[in-house]
């Protein structure tokens, strides 16, 4: 019985499948946690959403903000955005309705108090502390629950507001929660969130900071937090207890798979045209 964390699939199907033979997953006795942006697009993105859903009841995943976009693509049909991130054939697929339903229900943040780990696509923004984490990922998905989901998939899109105020309300305050949790890498050293930067760490300016240096002590004292979404830091660069997970098999990198028990990593390269 083993606790499995992978980072973005991507709709690397194929990659997905092998990684999982290779440590043996069981669905029966062990749970796959997945860090979202579960499709891209990769041809097989469909594949990956059926595989996940046929195990469901094993998989512990957060959404990431590539399912957020589909989300918005397939109850909107939104043409104001990219649709380059997600393969179209997906939008037609005959058991859509029922996998993207199952997808809209999927939360924004897990939280596991027996093994004391975090999860989220992103980050954390250092603004919140983990009660004020826990209620905007409630506020959120709810939203996305609830019969005005498609109010907020046709709002989401932008970079502010960036900085949290308890005093931010409806749409604005649910893009800034969705922003936090799909989108982060970098704040300055207030917490405000910078959307627009998105190079590594050592080559960034000098008044900018990755979230997890800025995130507050009691979070970062009391769990191991887990994230993907940041695949050009290949997993590096972290603090002990955080795991960037994220790297890069979509770009021709390697897909990551952490065993949470003894902490061993296994790895897939990425194969070409899957």
């Amino acid at each position: 019985m083993s606790t499995y964390l992978i980072g973005d699939i991507h709709g690397c199907y194929n990659e997905f499948n092998m990684i999982l033979d290779q440590v043996s997953f069981n669905p029966e006795i062990d749970t796959l946690w997945v860090t979202g942006d579960l499709i891209s697009r990769k041809i097989n993105s469909i594949k990956v959403i059926r595989l996940l859903y046929s195990i469901r009841k094993s998989v512990r995943l957060v959404l990431g903000n590539h399912d957020l976009h589909f989300l918005s693509l397939y109850y909107c049909a939104n043409q104001n955005h990219e649709t380059t991130l997600i393969n179209p054939n997906i939008l037609v697929s005959t058991d859509i309705d029922k996998l993207i339903h199952w997808l809209r229900n999927q939360p924004m943040l897990q939280i596991d108090e027996e093994k004391y780990i975090i999860m989220t696509h992103a980050g954390i923004t250092p603004q919140w502390d983990i009660s004020i984490a826990r209620r905007c990922a409630h506020e959120l998905e709810t939203m996305l629950k609830s019969d005005d989901y498609h109010l907020f998939l046709q709002a989401m899109y932008g970079d502010t507001p960036n900085q949290w105020s308890e005093k931010l309300s409806g749409l604005e305050r649910l893009r800034f929660i969705a922003n936090a949790f799909t989108r982060i890498r970098y704040c300055f050293l207030d917490g405000q969130l910078e959307m627009s930067y998105k190079g590594i760490p050592r080559e960034a300016p000098s008044n900018l900071f990755p979230w997890f240096k800025l995130i507050r002590p009691e979070i970062l004292g009391n769990y191991n937090i887990i994230f993907g979404h940041w695949a050009s830091l290949m997993g590096r660069g972290t603090p002990t207890n955080i795991y960037g997970l994220d790297t890069g098999c979509c770009w021709g990198k390697k897909m990551t798979l952490l065993r949470w028990e003894d902490k061993m990593f296994t790895y897939v390269p990425a194969l070409l045209n899957t």
